[in-house]
């Protein structure tokens, strides 16, 4: 067990393969059944994970990622690319179909919030309160960046996180369903919370 860690911004670029199956194993049960979990979604992640957009926890020497929290600006964001990065994974027809699937899940950034992009903790580093430095250390960027609300999306089917984010001052407001989607995705519903910042 790592006791000793550091909230860094992005992440050393020798540590950019550990961010790509850190975020890939925390969200497969959501973006799996698109990207693959035959090794090319995490292949896919690992060529467009942006440290830019994201801030992470890393152990004290330096050689393990234990947590990554990713957000999204009208700059960018930590897990983005388009069709050219999913056809080098993918083929041209495969990234077409997976664009089309993962736009159902596109989130419009509205003025003065900062976008969540997810946040994943390491299963061997939970329980130190990782996630929840994470999620403080994103409010203070966001302060930084003059933002004055944080927004989130949480999952029916992740309820520590939804638990997590209401201890955090995140209120819950509108749930959309996915329907049919649900077979693809692993969910059916998520709903929008958001944190007003000081």
């Amino acid at each position: 067990m790592h006791t000793d860690w550091r909230i860094v911004a992005g992440f050393p670029e020798v540590l950019r393969g550990q961010a790509a199956a850190l975020y890939f194993e925390a969200f497969s049960g959501k973006i799996g059944g698109v990207l693959g979990r035959d090794g090319r979604g995490e292949r896919f992640v690992a060529s467009v994970i942006d440290p830019a957009f994201c801030l992470s926890a890393v152990s004290g020497d330096g050689a393990t990622l234990l947590g990554i929290a990713g957000f999204k600006t009208k700059d960018g964001a930590m897990v983005g690319g388009g069709l050219a990065e999913m056809a080098a994974v993918y083929g041209w027809v495969g990234a077409v179909l997976r664009g089309v699937l993962l736009s159902a899940l596109e989130r419009d950034l509205a003025d003065g919030q900062l976008l969540m992009d997810g946040i994943a903790v390491a299963p061997q580093a939970r329980g130190l309160g990782i996630g929840s430095a994470l999620l403080d250390a994103v409010c203070q960027h966001a302060l930084k960046c003059g933002v004055a609300e944080l927004r989130l999306d949480v999952i029916d089917t992740n309820p520590r996180a939804r638990s997590l984010y209401e201890r955090k001052g995140f209120a819950a407001g509108p749930t959309s369903q996915t329907g049919l989607l649900r077979h693809v995705f692993g969910f059916s519903s998520a709903t929008t919370m958001v944190r007003t910042l000081a």
